[in-house]
Parts: C-alpha cells; structure tokens; sequence
C-alpha cells in the first residue's frame, strides 16, 4: 500500500506554521494570525498576500502486509517525497496501476504553479522513473485502467473549472501511458444529490463481466464525501452504461465524521479477492485515518441504475 503522509509543525496559540519544499530542502513558513493578510478558514489551505499555500506537506511511503489488515514499513525502500518547480508543495493521493509488470503511480504535484498530475514508475518499489506532470493544472483523481483496450492505455482524470463547466470526471487515452490525448467528459455531478459539488475517480476500474466498474468519491456543498460507483463499457470505456443514484458508503463512524477534514471517505485503492465478488476497498476517513471495509460487487451491481 501507498501512503500519503502529511506534516506540519506543531502549531503554536499565536501562528500558523506549514512547510514547502525549496532549493535549501524543507522551509518553514510562519505567518501571524492576526495578520490581515492572512485567510485561513479551510483547515487544508491557507491563503497569504493572495497566494494559496497547504496547511501540510505531503510524502508518499510503502506499508506492507500479510493479511491486508495488519500493516508494516518495511527496510530498504526509500519514501517518495516532491521533486522540482511543481512539487514544491508535496504530492499526495496517489493510484497505483500494474501494467505489463510496470507499476504505474499517478499523483496529485501541487505547487504555487497550481495542481496537477504527475507520474512515476518502477518495476521493484525502490528505483522509480519520473515522467513528470502528464497533466497540467489544474487536475487531479487519475486513474490508469490496469489493461490496454484495443491497444491503448485509459485513465479517469478530473480537470477542474470555476466558471463554465465543473468538477467532473472524464476520461483519455494514450499510446504510452505517458502522453494522453482524445479528453472525454463521461461523468457529471448532480444538483441537489450527495455528489453535487464535486467527483473524482478512486483507484484503477475493475474489470467485470458486465463493464468496467469504477468507485468514485462525490462530495456536495457542504465538503460531505461519499463514495459511489458507475460501470464503463469494456470495449469502450468513454460510454458510461449505469451509475448509483444513492452513495454506496457515506461517513457514519465518529472517526468519519471528525477528524482533520471531517465527514469525509475518500478511496484509492482497492483489493479484488480470488472469488471475483469481494473487494476490500481501502478510504481514507476525515483526511485522517487509513481505514477498510468489505463490499460485493454483485451487491454494488443490484444499487446501479442503467441508462435507458
């Protein structure tokens, strides 16, 4: 498993401190909060004579495990922590994807640049190829299908826009998993629903029988995450077939609830067992804790609503 592992300084009664890679290493920022230039009513991002800088500095880190529940870092793999210009803010929330034995980890690069996604790829988890920002800002959520589809790599991805359009979530393809081209919007959020402010993909799509079956997070105005799920056709992905109305996981537990970033679940990952119906799917709870939980795909099939 991957881990984003988020740090800041410990905060002080009168200061808000957070850290950014530069060229001398890791700089620590520390801005008095009866500034007046000082905005910082999101726990997550703060804003400081009109720039926007993240409250925490991300790395990723390899935790293993025997079982799936019980997990453990092991010797000898280095963490993965931001490199160059768009880095400079950490990386985060990263999908991994296993192609052809190549491990594919797409990731959110954040940077005063903006957000973005970058790639790296490995074939043993200790010597990793950048590939650099495969999509520019701003854009996040990528998802590599784990199969080519007549010859070409897919992937989920979430370009953004706060004027015409929306958070929602489309799909590219590639001759190379690295330059993708052919952007599609295939899902939209929905007004009044639990999904309508924002969506994204999860981790890679599984493949079924009946389509490629992809768990999505969706949030509405009030940053509430759920996790809910649609189905692609297998020979063409762009076509999405059915999609949940109602989400499949909502936050019940208090440490879902509460937290960094409360009343949020949030996966990218996720294990498909031998029988081919249970999947362990792996979320993150109130950008906090690294949590599990059982599902059915058959289960997840009987809440899909196909289009007519």
């Amino acid at each position: 498993m991957i881990l984003r592992v988020a740090e800041r300084p410990e905060q002080k009664n009168d200061t808000i401190s957070f850290p950014i890679l530069s060229e001398k290493g890791i700089e620590v920022i520390e801005i008095s909060k009866n500034d007046p230039e000082l905005i910082s009513t999101d726990a997550r991002v703060v804003n400081y004579k009109g720039t926007d800088y993240l409250t925490t500095l991300s790395h990723l880190r390899l935790v293993c495990s025997d079982d799936g529940v019980k997990f453990y870092e092991p010797e000898g793999y280095s963490l993965l922590i931001g490199e160059g210009l768009l880095e400079t803010f950490g990386i985060e929330d990263c999908r991994v994807s296993y192609i052809e034995g190549v491990y594919y980890l797409t990731y959110t690069a954040v940077s005063p640049n903006g957000v973005g996604v970058g790639l790296r790829t490995t074939v043993d988890w200790k010597r990793f190829q950048s590939h650099g920002m495969i999509l520019p800002p701003h854009n996040k959520d990528c998802a590599i299908f784990e199969e080519k589809i007549n010859g070409l790599f897919y992937a989920l991805h979430r370009p953004s826009s706060v004027a015409i359009g929306g958070n929602f979530i489309w799909i590219a393809s590639s001759p190379d998993g690295i330059h993708w081209g052919n952007h599609q919007c295939i899902l939209k959020t929905r007004k009044h629903l639990w999904d309508s402010a924002r969506i994204g993909a999860g981790a890679s799509p599984i493949k079924t029988k009946k389509g490629w079956l992809s768990i999505y997070h969706g949030a509405n105005e009030n940053n509430h995450y759920c996790l809910g799920a649609f189905l692609m056709d297998l020979e063409n992905p762009t076509k999405v077939i059915a999609r949940t109305e109602s989400p499949i996981m909502i936050p019940t537990e208090e440490y879902e609830l509460s937290g960094f970033f409360g009343h949020v679940v949030f996966t990218n990952g996720h294990i498909v067992k031998p029988d081919g119906d249970s999947v362990t799917i792996y979320y993150g709870a109130s950008d906090e804790f690294v949590c599990a939980a059982e599902f059915s795909i058959k289960e997840i099939f009987s809440l899909l609503q196909y289009n007519s």
